[in-house]
């Protein structure tokens, strides 16, 4: 008898709690788009596990997560640090048998530091910071996941990862590397029911890219911006997120997402509000 069924589509009981008792880490959950993602997978019944630095807004988090009736824990940590992770580690799977889904939200631009002035110690810092923590972090949850039987990985980049970023290629390289990393794992684990997926954000307000503050008096040129014509929030984020770990995606992996609000589809394009049309050659740029 055939063993490929439709009844192998997993089956969605609750599409009210779309991670009921799923056990989820995220990186850098205190704040922005991590945040955003800790406080919606509590919403839909994930056990929240979140690797913070900063101890004041782990416990701001947690605490609003557990006054809505969530459930979650914060564990303070540099994901950098090779012993901080395995510290997380032990903490977690101390408690858990496996973890069911990883957000490795944590990234940074900054320092910037153009190509021509950078050094191999500004290197090392973007690397650190974009992507030796990635290895890391799913280095030491990713066996719980296979001997589980499944799993989704959710690798937060950037747009920067799918197109040329003139600003620093050292940051936008390190970012390819999160997407391709991200494809190569999907493929080699998804004989193990271990999903794996990138989200590449763009134009999103958070502490770290402020994108209001300076640009009010030019509110109108959003559409210009952005195809979608608005400003991207972590929420915008953190529901894309969720369709990743949830089963609404079970058969989706290997991507990498862009939610940028069409920047990436719309390539070197700009709506000209004054011309009615779209331009490349923008003047007042």
């Amino acid at each position: 008898m055939a063993s490929q069924t439709p009844n192998n589509v997993p089956s969605i009981e609750n599409w009210n709690l779309l991670l009921d008792g799923k056990v989820a880490v995220i990186t850098g959950g205190g704040e922005g788009i991590g945040r955003g993602i800790s406080k919606l997978f509590a919403e839909h019944g994930a056990i929240v596990e979140i690797a913070e630095i900063n101890s004041e807004l782990a416990s701001s988090v947690v605490n609003e997560i557990t006054a809505a009736g969530g459930k979650a824990r914060a564990h303070i940590v540099d994901v950098r640090n090779e012993k901080d992770v395995t510290e997380l580690k032990k903490n977690i799977l101390g408690v858990h048998e496996q973890v069911d889904v990883l957000v490795n939200n944590v990234g940074d631009y900054r320092p910037l530091v153009r190509f021509i002035d950078s050094s191999p110690e500004s290197w090392k810092k973007m690397y650190d910071i974009n992507l030796h923590h990635v290895f890391l972090v799913t280095h030491a949850f990713l066996p719980s996941m296979v001997d589980g039987n499944g799993g989704s990985i959710i690798n937060i980049h950037s747009v920067e990862a799918m197109r040329a970023y003139p600003g620093d290629p050292i940051y936008g390289a390190m970012k390819a590397a999160v997407s391709h990393f991200s494809t190569c794992l999907a493929s080699g684990f998804g004989k193990d029911g271990v999903r794996v997926n990138g989200i590449g954000v763009d134009l999103t307000q958070t502490p770290q890219v402020d994108y209001i503050s300076g640009y009010e008096d030019v509110d109108d040129l959003w559409e210009a911006w952005a195809p979608i014509g608005r400003l991207g929030w972590p929420e915008d984020q953190a529901r894309v997120a969720l369709f990743l770990a949830s089963d609404l995606s079970a058969f989706v992996t290997g991507h990498n997402i862009p939610v940028d609000g069409g920047t990436h589809a719309g390539g070197g394009w700009f709506f000209s509000p004054e011309a009615q049309r779209f331009v490349n050659r923008p003047k007042t740029l």
